[in-house]
């Protein structure tokens, strides 16, 4: 069955967005209110391109939400009427009380687009933890580096940090505890961020490290067992690193895994539109996006960052 899918927004990731739902053989309805994006969704295979969703010229079975970070509470808001499911770009909401007010008004049909918990390489590392391979786990370390920060309607922690819970809660099904958080540059907390989620009593830590001041892109994930540690050093690789052992004692030499190269974005796009023809729900739902968010706006007030 063809479904009628409406995106808000066709910007940088929108256009993404777009190439994948038509790949999916969805047909997309764009809403947008500039021109120049609207001629540009035509043209590039959408059926229809709008100001307003109300404009929508047929009813569509859901909606995917990549308007800009800082607007994604208000999108919601104006489509929680329509009853349809929303898909919404990562994270939920910028505002703890926002996203609060979603998961109350409609968390069974607001899902958030994690990617990052489609990826190949991270579903095999939740696969390896939750089935013991790696024996008890006892932390994750996630690195996400870069250079500049390209939606400038706010800081990077909101943009950057957001994949990196994601990432901890699939390998753990859960997220820790927020529990530090310090500025590495002085003055760059929002935009550089070491933080700490910890529950204690030899549970699991996260730590995780982003940054818009390195020249050179890093997206990394190690997790670390008892018996074993496994990472996947770079977002696009199609393999983990595997060492048996440890580093004070014997340990095998590094072992190579390979995960497979499907796209996280396309994949999530895929589930999505399975759920609206009767499949599973996508994961991370409104509740699971609004951990995310407490958990930022909880190392923002540890760093100092806001009251």
């Amino acid at each position: 069955m063809t479904l009628d899918i409406g995106l808000l927004g066709c910007g940088r990731w929108g256009q993404l967005i777009l190439r994948d739902l038509l790949s999916l053989g969805a047909r997309v309805h764009v809403v947008a209110p500039a021109p120049a994006t609207r001629a540009f969704a035509m043209e590039h295979g959408a059926a229809s391109a709008v100001e307003t969703f109300a404009t929508i010229p047929v009813p569509v079975a859901g909606y995917v939400v990549a308007t800009p970070t800082s607007t994604h509470a208000a999108e919601i808001q104006k489509l929680l009427p329509t009853g349809r499911p929303i898909f919404v770009e990562k994270p939920l909401a910028d505002d703890v009380a926002q996203a609060r007010r979603i998961v109350s008004a409609a968390g069974e049909r607001v899902f958030v687009m994690d990617k990052w918990r489609y990826h190949p390489g991270i579903e095999a590392m939740a696969r390896m933890a939750r089935g013991g391979e790696l024996g008890r786990v006892l932390a994750i370390h996630t690195y996400r580096l870069g250079w500049g920060q390209v939606h400038a309607d706010v800081e990077a922690i909101w943009t950057l940090l957001p994949h990196d819970l994601a990432i901890a809660f699939e390998i753990l099904g859960r997220l820790p505890a927020a529990a530090a958080a310090w500025a590495p540059v002085p003055g760059r907390g929002g935009s550089d961020l070491t933080a700490l989620l910890d529950d204690g009593e030899d549970e699991p830590r996260v730590i995780s490290q982003i940054s818009s001041s390195h020249p050179l892109t890093r997206r990394s994930v190690v997790v670390v067992g008892e018996r074993k540690v496994v990472q996947l050093a770079d977002a696009y690789d199609d393999k983990l690193i595997v060492m048996e052992g440890r580093p004070d004692g014997a340990s095998s030499g590094p072992q190579e895994r390979k995960v497979g190269s499907a796209m996280p974005l396309l994949a999530e796009l895929r589930a999505f539109l399975d759920y609206l023809q009767g499949g599973p729900q996508p994961r991370s739902s409104a509740a699971e996006g609004l951990l995310e968010v407490e958990r930022i706006a909880a190392l923002r007030r540890l760093a100092g960052l806001e009251t």
